[in-house]
């Protein structure tokens, strides 16, 4: 589980996971420059701020920030004969320390996703499993990643926040998650922008944020990660 970030206990803060995509404003140097206004912010406000570039760009944000920084996609291969896959192992050798698993932009089958969990636990990588509504929230908890990252699809990329337009799919992804494994920790994605939207969020339960084009593609990336820590 996350809970350290420049060396501080961070489990009471809300978590934030920018997810880069393929934006062009997040690619290669410019991913470098996502990163570092995300480092700014957390270390002048003390919010617990992970970057998810895209793999290519792992090793060079890592090697320029000190922030988590999280894969967005992984498989659960080992060494061998597995062409164009994403080793766990290669991965953290890179600078990671978690990933995304099954965003919903890179699905994966039920097997799939408990194969590369497997895989992040055998080299102690931190899981953010996304899931589309209650059930496959449900179903995912159940595989015992470190969080759940429930997104409901229609509204990605939307800027229309999942807490606003659908709130009981958070809530009840909460609930959801307690009755299975109370352990797992649930984070709220789609359309997530602003403060407002944050602090929605964890009043329906959350424990903080997965968001993306709100900040990368942002006139002013850490402007808008200064309004998203605002409220807290």
């Amino acid at each position: 589980m996350l809970s350290t970030i420049h060396g501080e206990n961070t489990m009471d803060r809300p978590l934030i996971v920018l997810n880069f995509k393929t934006y062009t404003e997040g690619t290669g140097s410019n991913a470098v420059v996502i990163a570092q206004a995300c480092r700014d912010v957390a270390e002048d406000t003390g919010a617990n701020i992970v970057a998810s570039p895209q793999l290519p760009d792992i090793h060079r944000v890592a090697s320029s920030v000190e922030i988590p920084v999280f894969s967005q996609h992984m498989d659960g291969v080992g060494a061998g004969s597995f062409t164009g896959h994403i080793m766990a192992e290669t991965i953290k050798e890179a600078g990671a320390t978690g990933t995304l698993i099954n965003h919903s932009e890179r699905r994966l089958g039920l097997a799939d996703i408990d194969a590369s969990l497997s895989a992040a636990r055998r080299v102690g990588l931190t899981t953010i499993v996304c899931t589309n509504n209650i059930t496959t929230t449900k179903a995912a908890a159940a595989l015992g990643p470190d969080y759940v990252a429930v997104e409901p699809p229609e509204l990605i990329g939307s800027g229309i926040p999942v807490s606003k337009a659908d709130p009981e799919v958070v809530s009840g992804s909460v609930e959801a998650v307690r009755q299975v494994n109370p352990d797992v920790k649930v984070l709220c994605g789609a359309g997530i922008s602003k403060g407002e939207d944050l602090i929605s969020a964890l009043e329906l339960g959350s424990v903080g944020v997965l968001l993306a084009s709100g900040v990368v593609k942002a006139k002013d990336p850490k402007a808008a990660l200064y309004d998203l820590v605002s409220g807290i």
